[in-house]
């Protein structure tokens, strides 16, 4: 997640995010290593060799800092938090609360530690980043991959023996990591960022037509995958933690909010109540980012003050 885009190592503050139909498109990550236990992909886990860039805004990045601290990896990978806001220099470190600098490359803008891994850089600027403090580079920015390379390749180093990959399960994950990925977790974005009304209106009703295939899911077992809490879980918690605070008013997606799905509503409470999961859950930088980042579609960057949900009550869940 993160405007603009580096050409030839040049930073461009503005970049075009649709399709001539007014669609929202979401270009490919560009790095794409492979951390493994035993070193073979030329990256080996390794204790205080990484560090982690994240947004607590951005859904993306806070899988992989669910990840970080339900494996009880805080003390093997580092972390840096960017600010909430964006300007038209895109992600900045800082010193306001929430926000941790970054300690390895020194940058103020993330797009400096790009360019520290590649200075002829062309592509967009986005969080999560895993960064290689031993060969100065980035390893990875994809959300999904870097996530699975926290569960599965550093168990070594983990503190806490808990696994969201179960081998009798992987085929099922994979297949629901892909099935919320375009109408849920991207389809937030199709419709918010949407500049047609028909682009909209499409992202909009596969959208909720998704959200009620799992709410009758979540009606006849306690997990998408079955009755283990899994990586897609937490791939479904992220969206749904910002849905009624960010992407009900401020990306029009307002059939229904969360809190009226009685599984779907319970599921996220449950989730949000898992321990270690609230210390990666931050709604302020969640709602000043999207309220004030996004001009073309909140101009006035008026941050509302609600809705009050609380997310500690208890859930029906077992």
């Amino acid at each position: 997640m993160g405007l603009g885009v580096l050409k030839n190592g040049q930073w461009i503050p503005e970049r075009e995010q649709e399709d001539s139909q007014g669609k929202f498109i979401r270009p490919s990550t560009t790095f794409r290593h492979q951390i493994t236990a035993d070193g073979s992909s030329g990256f080996k886990a390794e204790s205080g060799r990484y560090h982690l860039y994240i947004s607590w805004a951005c859904p993306w990045a806070c899988r992989t800092a669910i990840m970080r601290q339900l494996k009880g990896l805080e003390n093997a990978i580092g972390l840096s938090v960017v600010a909430a806001e964006i300007d038209q220099n895109s992600w900045e470190f800082s010193d306001e609360p929430g926000a941790i600098p970054d300690t390895v490359n020194g940058a103020q803008y993330l797009w400096q530690v790009y360019l520290k891994a590649e200075p002829d850089y062309s592509g967009r600027v986005t969080v999560p980043v895993l960064w290689d403090k031993q060969t100065g580079t980035i390893v990875n920015n994809e959300s999904r991959e870097i996530m699975r390379m926290l569960d599965t390749e550093f168990e070594s180093f983990a503190e806490k023996d808990i696994n969201f990959y179960p081998q009798h399960l992987q085929k099922t994950i994979d297949e629901t990591i892909d099935a919320i990925y375009q109408p849920i977790n991207n389809g937030v974005y199709g419709a918010g960022f949407a500049t047609s009304q028909s682009a909209y209106d499409e992202a909009v009703t596969d959208l909720f037509a998704a959200l009620e295939y799992w709410e009758n899911i979540l009606g006849k077992q306690r997990y998408l995958c079955g009755e283990q809490i899994t990586e897609a879980d937490w791939c479904m918690f992220t969206t749904l933690f910002r849905f009624d605070a960010v992407y009900y008013v401020h990306f029009k997606c307002n059939i229904h909010r969360i809190v009226e799905y009685p599984n779907l509503g319970n599921y996220l409470k449950e989730l949000y109540q898992f321990p270690g999961v609230r210390e990666t859950c931050n709604l302020d930088h969640i709602k000043r980012h999207y309220y004030k980042s996004h001009p073309k579609v909140n101009p006035t960057r008026i941050v509302p003050k609600g809705p009050v949900i609380n997310f500690d009550e208890p859930h029906n869940r077992g």
